[in-house]
C-alpha cells in the first residue's frame, strides 16, 4: 500500500502539496510556496523536536545548630497570614507586606537555616531618601500621598531567595521573516519570506532568584534585580540584629516552574542576539536539558513600605545592596482630568492654527 507524505504549511498550518506550474510545494490557503528541500529539512526539524529536561537537586540550606535560634522569635501577621522572624529586642511592630499589627507567636524554630545571607549594606535613612527621589517628577501624584504616607515605618527586611545554577543544553528554532516591498505605477507589492533558523549550544546559569515568600510579589522582586552575590557570606544569625525577617512559605520544590522560566527566557533572549538579518524573529520551539541543577537557600536585603491610599495598597521596595528601587504609585485623577484637558485643549490650538494658515495661504 502507498504512503503518502502529507506537508503542513509552516505559515498558516494548512495541508500543502506539489505545484506542477511552479515545481514547487504550494499552499491552496496563504499560497505560500516552498522548495521541496527546504520542506524536508523543516520536516525532520519538526520530527526531531524533544521535550524539556529540567531537573533539579532540591536539597537547599541546612538544619539549625544547637543554640542558633536563641533569641529569635517569631511574629505571625492575622491579616495576611505572613510569618516573620525577629530578634529579642523587637517590640510591637507591624507586618512589612500589609501594614497590619503583627502578634508575637514565641521562640523561633523548624524550617531550613539558610546557607548564604547577603548583609544590608543601605541604611533606612538611604531608603527614606530614595522614596522621597521616587516621587519627584510624578506631576499626577496626590499632594496628600506625599504629606500622610508613613516614612518611618520603612522596615529592613530578609527575604528568602531559592538560588537554582545549572548548566543548560539548548536548541531552538525560531520563525523569522524578511519583507520586500516594492510598487509600479498600478500596485504596491509585499513579499514576505519565511525562514526556520535553528540555534543550539551550552550556557551556564548560576544562582537565578526566585523568592520563597508567597506574600511578596515576583515581579517586585526581579524589579530590584541584581543582587551582588560576590559580597554574601555564610549565613550567621548576627546579620538579622536590628532587622526582620521573612520564614519562607514557597519551597525550592516549589519554586522550580518559575526558576525554568527564568532560565528557558533567557536562553531564548541569549541565543536570540546571533539571529541576524531578519525583519521578525519568534521563538517557535525550546528544547533545555539541564544537568548539574542544584538550588541554594538566602536571604537578601530588602527595604519595604507599605502605605494604603483610599482603601487600596502600595508596596515600595529598595535593594538593601544596591539601593535600587521601584514601586507602583496613586494617580491624582482630578490632575490627571485636568491634564488631559490642557494636552487637547493644546492639540485642539495646533489644528485650529494649522487649519487656519492653510486657508490663509
Amino acid at each position: 500500500m502507498a504512503v503518502m507524505q502529507e506537508y503542513k504549511c509552516p505559515c498558516c498550518g494548512g495541508a500543502i502539496a506539489f505545484d506542477s506550474a511552479t515545481q514547487k510545494m504550494k499552499c491552496p490557503y496563504c499560497d505560500s510556496e516552498f522548495e521541496m528541500e527546504a520542506l524536508k529539512a523543516y520536516d525532520n526539524e519538526l520530527n526531531n523536536q524533544q521535550e524539556d529536561n529540567m531537573q533539579w537537586d532540591t536539597q537547599a540550606g541546612s538544619q539549625w545548630g544547637e543554640g542558633e535560634t536563641t533569641g529569635l522569635g517569631t511574629y505571625s501577621c492575622k491579616s495576611c497570614g505572613g510569618e516573620i522572624v525577629g530578634d529579642e529586642t523587637t517590640a510591637a511592630t507591624s507586618c512589612p507586606y500589609c501594614g497590619n499589627p503583627v502578634v508575637f507567636m514565641g521562640q523561633f524554630s523548624g524550617d531550613l537555616k539558610p546557607d548564604y545571607v547577603i548583609p544590608f549594606k543601605l541604611d533606612k535613612k538611604a531608603a527614606k531618601e530614595s522614596l522621597l527621589k521616587h516621587y519627584k517628577g510624578k506631576i499626577l501624584l496626590p499632594k496628600a500621598f506625599k504629606d500622610q504616607n508613613h516614612i518611618d515605618e520603612i522596615k529592613g527586611v530578609y527575604v528568602p531567595f531559592w538560588l537554582f545554577e545549572a548548566d543548560a543544553n539548548a536548541h531552538i528554532r525560531y520563525k523569522a521573516t524578511k519583507v520586500r516591498r516594492w510598487s509600479d505605477s498600478s500596485y504596491r507589492y509585499t513579499e514576505t519570506s519565511y525562514f526556520a533558523v535553528v540555534r543550539g549550544g551550552n550556557i551556564g546559569f548560576e544562582r537565578v532568584p526566585v523568592d520563597g515568600s508567597s506574600k511578596m510579589p515576583d515581579d517586585l522582586m526581579e524589579s530590584i534585580e541584581p543582587f551582588n552575590f560576590n559580597e554574601a557570606t555564610d549565613f550567621q544569625t548576627a546579620y538579622l540584629a536590628g532587622y526582620l525577617a521573612d520564614k519562607y512559605d514557597v519551597d525550592a520544590n516549589e519554586s522550580i516552574d518559575r526558576a525554568n522560566t527564568r532560565i528557558k527566557r533567557s536562553v531564548e533572549e541569549s541565543f536570540l542576539k546571533t539571529v541576524k538579518g531578519f525583519d521578525t524573529v519568534v521563538p517557535e520551539n525550546t528544547f533545555v536539558n539541564l544537568s548539574n541543577g542544584q538550588a541554594k537557600y538566602a536571604l537578601y536585603p530588602v527595604w519595604l513600605l507599605n502605605t494604603s491610599w483610599q482603601g487600596k495598597n502600595y508596596l515600595f521596595a529598595m535593594n538593601g545592596q544596591t539601593g535600587k528601587f521601584v514601586g507602583d504609585l496613586p494617580m491624582d485623577k482630578g490632575l490627571f482630568g485636568k491634564w488631559f484637558a490642557g494636552i487637547a485643549g493644546i492639540a485642539t490650538a495646533v489644528t485650529f492654527l494649522i487649519t487656519y494658515l492653510t486657508w490663509l495661504f
